[in-house]
């Protein structure tokens, strides 16, 4: 499980097909403190560290992702250079900063627009159709990874407030419109709306 609070920034090393495809991303901590076997949301993707290493003179941990992740996510477009955000996994008695978030993408967004709202980013999203139910204003949802509060809401569009820090320590400094971003919706609007799927009528 994980907070949608991001600790690091990493960069895409390497992109190599080999029936599932082995990513390498440079990260910031060291390679001794990443276990083998270990979770790490990689911009909202819950992913599986199978080697880490230091190449020169970066830190790196590789993980693999199937093609059902590479279709579903963002992951497919990812090439040497993509920055990443980071975020290791929840310990017990860690502070809960941001939402529960599971690393489970449930679709794609895409950025329809950016405007400056004095040090802050105001982005407005569309979302596939499918998801527009679950996001509700005022509620949570993680966006490539982070935790954000949904301002606004209007049919499949929605709007988030960005301040500066958060554009400061994730790749979102540099998004553009017309670019998708991973959705996970909040966990208790799914779970709400599977019930509803049974409820009596």
């Amino acid at each position: 499980m994980f907070t949608g609070i991001i600790s690091d920034i990493g960069e895409v090393l390497s992109v190599e097909p080999r029936g599932d495809t082995r990513l390498t991303i440079a990260c910031g901590c060291e390679p001794e403190t990443i276990a083998i076997g270990a979770s790490i949301a990689c911009s909202g993707v819950c992913l599986t560290a199978i080697e880490t290493g230091r190449r020169d003179g970066r830190n790196w941990f590789a993980v693999e992702a199937s093609a059902e992740t590479l279709q579903r996510t963002t992951l497919g477009a990812w090439r040497p250079g993509t920055r990443v955000n980071l975020e290791r996994p929840l310990k017990l008695g860690d502070e809960l900063g941001g939402h529960i978030v599971s690393g489970h993408v449930d679709g794609l967004a895409e950025i329809v627009a950016i405007e400056r709202e004095g040090d802050s980013r105001r982005f407005r999203f569309r979302l596939p159709p499918g998801l527009a139910p679950f996001i509700a204003s005022k509620g949570s949802v993680a966006l490539d990874g982070i935790s954000l509060t949904v301002n606004e809401v209007e049919a499949r569009d929605f709007g988030v407030n960005v301040i500066s820090h958060t554009l400061a320590v994730t790749a979102w400094g540099n998004a553009e419109p017309g670019q998708a971003v991973n959705v996970e919706v909040d966990m208790l609007a799914r779970y709400v709306a599977r019930l509803r799927e049974f409820s009596p009528t």
